[in-house]
């Protein structure tokens, strides 16, 4: 796991979250910006996933062979979630499209969280 990128990740991942609501709030369709901005989220959740998954094949993160399944189950979550919350978006272009995106911004940081604390043990 490597922490800073986890640390970077929360942080866009929350401030895109707080653009996307306050873009519902004032009633705006997701523009590209915001579009944008979860396609960043998702590049930095995949080399997350990436080093996870570089690590297990290593022999490190968890011992318990029911914590692996579990660490694997977010990665895939949190790696296919913000790529959904997009594509659902696109499909919903009215303020309830800037809404599934900072549901989608919102929850990927407690993905990682979660990742972090399986990982660590």
């Amino acid at each position: 796991m490597i922490g800073p990128l986890a640390v970077a990740i929360s942080v866009l991942s929350l401030a895109l979250a707080a653009w996307a609501f306050v873009e519902f709030f004032r009633h705006r369709e997701p523009t590209r910006p915001l579009f944008q901005g979860l396609g960043v989220v998702t590049v930095l959740v995949l080399a997350q996933v990436v080093a996870l998954g570089v690590g297990l094949a290593r022999g490190h993160g968890p011992e318990e062979g029911g914590e692996v399944v579990t660490l694997v189950g977010y990665m895939l979550t949190a790696l296919l979630l913000p790529p959904a919350g997009a594509v659902l978006a696109r499909m919903e272009p009215t303020r309830w499209g800037s809404l599934l995106i900072g549901s989608a911004a919102v929850i990927v940081p407690v993905l990682i969280l979660r990742l972090g604390q399986i990982w660590n043990g």
